[in-house]
């Protein structure tokens, strides 16, 4: 199920940006920024579980909602990030690369569900 895959994805997603932010905070990478990174990369992963227990369709997409923009905010930390040399590029391709997947498959999920 594909509903199921996006709950993995995103939830490994999660425990990578803490492994990501653990390692960046040994380094005295700026708190600042990674807390809203660890903030909104861990997001993404609780909003697609608790959309598990939506009460109903609109709730459920609203949740998936909030995911999308916590995916595109990561993506804009990890950014500023890589600019300025807090994390490698090799680190900031993977993560992209699992931000471009992400929003993909979110996007699909809302689109299918708001054409029902």
């Amino acid at each position: 199920m594909a509903d199921s895959v996006l709950r993995t994805k995103s939830k490994e997603f999660a425990k990578d940006i803490v492994f990501l932010c653990r390692s960046m905070k040994k380094n005295n990478v700026e708190s600042a920024l990674m807390n809203q990174l660890m903030r909104s990369g861990t997001s993404v992963g609780a909003n697609v579980h608790e959309a598990q227990y939506a009460q109903g369709t609109k709730d459920f997409i609203s949740k998936f909602e909030i995911a999308l923009k916590e995916c595109n905010e990561s993506e804009y930390w990890l950014e500023l990030l890589y600019e300025t040399n807090s994390i490698s590029r090799a680190e900031f391709d993977d993560f992209q690369k699992r931000c471009i997947e992400l929003r993909r498959m979110l996007v699909s999920s809302v689109t299918t569900l708001k054409s029902k």
